[in-house]
């Protein structure tokens, strides 16, 4: 892998999709789970919401990263939020597809954008456990799993995640085709959210 040419590429990813990021992240439902006074069912309406997009991507964007991303299977996260849900005394019903339902051909590349926007979503789940444990009571073993992200070895998976994504870059120079799939999901994940979050 080429040192020169990974770092500009994630700091072009991270510059290129950070509006859309911001523009999620600031939406009462996403500001809910950050908030001290979080309640139980602004908690359990967030779930339901990711429960749809973590399902989507395993189910659709999986099968077209087999062999890109090394540990790929140990990155489910729908088997969290349900055992969360679970706790939380919620049915889980029927999901939705709101990152795939308009998408006919989808590349690899902007299935790693797909993935690299599923995937960041652990990183902050980690600052997001702490408040849900301090407002609500729930942990990484009780209603918290899927906050709860990879434990300790959260950053590392990260780490590895950025690494088979920029060598896939490197290798295919395909940095528009991930930075557009990963802003799309941004999007995607925006519209869901304001056309379902509980009033």
């Amino acid at each position: 892998m080429n040192g020169t040419t990974t770092v500009p590429f994630l700091d072009n990813l991270r510059q290129a999709t950070a509006k859309s990021h911001t523009d999620l992240e600031e939406l009462p439902i996403s500001a809910s789970v950050t908030d001290t006074n979080v309640t139980n069912s602004e908690y359990a309406g967030y779930l339901k919401l990711m429960r749809d997009v973590t399902a989507d991507t395993e189910e659709n964007i999986f099968p077209l990263l087999e062999g890109i991303i090394p540990d790929l299977m140990q990155r489910s996260k729908t088997h969290h939020i349900d055992a969360d849900l679970a706790v939380l005394g919620i049915e889980i019903g029927t999901h939705s597809r709101p990152v795939t339902r308009n998408l006919k051909e989808i590349s690899t590349g902007f299935a790693l954008g797909i993935m690299y926007v599923v995937e960041g979503s652990s990183l902050g789940g980690r600052v997001i456990l702490k408040n849900i444990s301090a407002a609500l009571g729930y942990d990484a073993e009780n209603g918290a799993s899927y906050f709860a992200g990879y434990g300790g070895q959260t950053g590392s998976y990260w780490k590895n995640f950025l690494s088979a994504l920029s060598q896939y870059e490197a290798e295919n120079q395909c940095a528009s085709e991930i930075i557009e799939g990963a802003n799309f999901t941004f999007d995607a994940i925006n519209a869901h959210f304001r056309s379902n979050a509980p009033q």
